[in-house]
């Protein structure tokens, strides 16, 4: 490709708005163009990227057994409302209606559509096990879209989905997607870790996420350098301190004047935090069955008492779950006061008709000290049992940096990271509701066991270019670089004929033996087409000048290296294709097989 024809310009400053490095880079190279809040074009340079990922990602699902297809976009809301998902997911779900008035829903995963097929085409355990997957335009109208690619609200999945007739057919599906998604991360050269996570809207019993670790990220991973635990913030355990031995005593009300936190309580009354009780008051939106006991009911708002240990943090994301609320947001204090509880001294001892959560820890905390729901006041000596009782009790304490390792006990460290791929054990999460059978050889019908396994292209790609740049620009890796080499033309103001000829041979001779070129042609200054070459960042840059003809050649140089070197034009050909395969050897021998943790 010439660059005096491409469609796209680098740009030398980036909008105001580009935080991070990779949307930066990613704009002033050229690869994107944005449109509106988290909606992007990908131009030319940035579509040959993305074209190489995705060629990658079907190579991995074809070694595994995977057969392309392809689903709609657009999806009738009957196959989401007989999954719950159309009442329970919020405004992030596109909804609109055809011209008939029936209600459609722009797709931001396809676990719906899938099983639409499955029950369509599955009727015996002889067509299992089966893995689809498809690379496909999403959805998801995200309230806070940041960072270019990053997160944006509409993108590219490869989504994959397994269907076996048992769980041990699912867990052999799902650990060699585990697999395989290292060995794709690897081959785009990013390097990942995978940690437990949270099922979230896709329900199941099992998920792992692959994250690329960088300050730019928006999850909190808990890892154990120790033992090697890894998991999401979002469901992160860890060791909590035994609380002593104690017998209960008896319930005292104490003045506690200002003492509206809990690090005023403790230093008030002179006790640990270890000692407290904190109250946390929560709004839960959930959703209910309707009358008939299906899924098309609707939401209403609950008040959430939460209670852990004043020295942890409630995790929300663990209430969530607990109390199967679609979103929490804080309690006003009017709704507070309403349900019979003071903020800031605040206790689940009297109160009625509000739904207290409490956390494994506390029930096991003798003595604590809580809200007195009266103002300047808390009570002592609150026994868990005794005093007040909770509807769920359960682990909603939230993991932090040091808190120690659930399975060794040594202090974990939390990262930052982004999530690149995710995969989930569904089960029979909708193959049950949307009447996905087979039957079996026994002759009984039996659900199909599914799973889902999904990689977003464009974050991906963001990820990649935060791993590769430099202060010039973009560093890519060859095997997903839009171009393998950056051919310089410097002709001189006079336009030096044998320059241009030599240059005008050499990209036809380049593209001739299979080798990728960008050609840049274009009349400009050697500093504009050198600082444009850094920051498109291609693999290898080759420049014929004047110059470069008259020491005996082209000047060669690696995009990562400052070494220069000229060779005759007659050598160029095999020593460039000889560089490609030590490159695509490099990034090839970091790809080795991961065990499944």
């Amino acid at each position: 490709m010439r660059m005096s024809r491409l469609f796209s310009q680098t740009l030398r400053e980036a909008p105001a708005e580009a935080e991070i490095a990779s949307h930066r880079l990613l704009l002033r190279a050229g690869f994107i163009r944005q449109h509106a809040a988290g909606i992007f074009s990908y131009l030319p340079l940035g579509q040959r990227t993305k074209s190489k990922i995705e060629a990658i990602l079907r190579q991995e699902m074809d070694a595994i057994g995977g057969q392309e297809i392809s689903m709609p976009v657009v999806q009738p809301a009957e196959i989401w409302k007989e999954t719950g998902r159309w009442e329970s997911i919020d405004a992030e779900m596109g909804r609109l209606k055809d011209r008939s008035g029936r209600e459609l829903a722009l797709a931001m995963t396809h676990e719906e559509a899938l099983a639409d097929l499955v029950r369509r085409e599955i009727r015996s355990y002889r067509q299992l096990p089966a893995l689809l997957y498809h690379i496909q335009t999403k959805w998801r109208d995200d309230p806070r879209p940041r960072a270019g690619l990053i997160r944006v609200r509409e993108f590219t999945m490869k989504d994959s989905y397994s269907l076996d007739a048992d769980w041990e057919g699912l867990e052999r599906q799902y650990q060699a997607h585990y697999k395989a998604y290292f060995r794709i991360f690897q081959r785009c050269g990013l390097p990942v870790i995978a940690v437990r996570a949270d099922t979230g809207m896709m329900g199941g019993r099992m998920a792992h996420e692959f994250m690329y670790l960088t300050p730019v990220g928006e999850d909190t991973l808990l890892i154990c350098n120790h033992c090697g635990y890894a998991a999401n913030r979002q469901v992160a355990t860890f060791r909590k301190p035994s609380a002593p031995v104690e017998a209960p005593l008896e319930l005292e009300r104490v003045a506690t004047p200002g003492a509206k936190t809990i690090e005023d309580l403790a230093a008030f009354l002179g006790i640990s935090k270890a000692r407290t009780a904190k109250a946390v008051f929560l709004m839960a939106s959930i959703h209910e069955s309707g009358s008939d006991g299906n899924s098309e009911g609707g939401s209403r708002e609950r008040l959430v008492f939460a209670i852990v240990r004043g020295d942890m943090e409630v995790n929300e994301n663990k209430l969530a779950n607990a109390v199967r609320a679609r979103s929490l947001r804080p309690a006003t204090e009017e709704e507070i006061r309403a349900a019979g509880a003071v903020p800031g001294y605040a206790s689940p001892v009297g109160l009625s008709g509000v739904l207290v959560v409490v956390d494994d820890a506390v029930v096991s905390s003798p003595n604590l000290v809580a809200g007195a729901n009266e103002e300047g006041y808390h009570l002592r000596n609150v026994n868990y049992g005794r005093d007040f009782q909770a509807q769920i009790v359960t682990d909603i304490a939230a993991a932090g940096q040091d808190d120690p390792c659930p399975q060794c006990g040594q202090p974990m460290n939390a990262r930052r990271g982004v999530e690149v791929g995710n995969i989930f054990q569904l089960g029979t999460r909708y193959s049950e509701p949307m009447g996905c059978y087979f039957l079996s050889p026994e002759g009984d019908s039996r659900p199909v066991i599914m799973g889902s396994y999904g990689i977003g292209v464009g974050r991906l790609i963001a990820c990649i270019a935060e791993e590769w740049h430099d202060e010039h620009g973009l560093t890519w890796p060859v095997s997903v670089a839009p171009y393998q080499v950056h051919l310089v033309l410097l002709s001189g103001k006079g336009k030096d004929p044998g320059a241009v000829e030599a240059a005008e041979n050499l990209y036809r001779d380049l593209q001739a033996a299979g080798v990728e070129v960008l050609y840049d042609d274009r009349d400009e200054t050697p500093g504009v087409k050198f600082n444009d070459a850094d920051l498109i960042g291609l693999p290898i840059r080759l420049t014929i000048s004047p110059r470069a003809l008259g020491e005996g050649g082209v000047e060669f140089r690696l995009r990562t290296s400052a070494e220069r070197r000229v060779l005759p034009l007659d050598e160029i050909i095999p020593f460039v294709q000889e560089q490609i395969a030590d490159l695509f050897a490099a990034i090839e021998g970091q790809v080795h097989p991961v065990p499944y943790t």
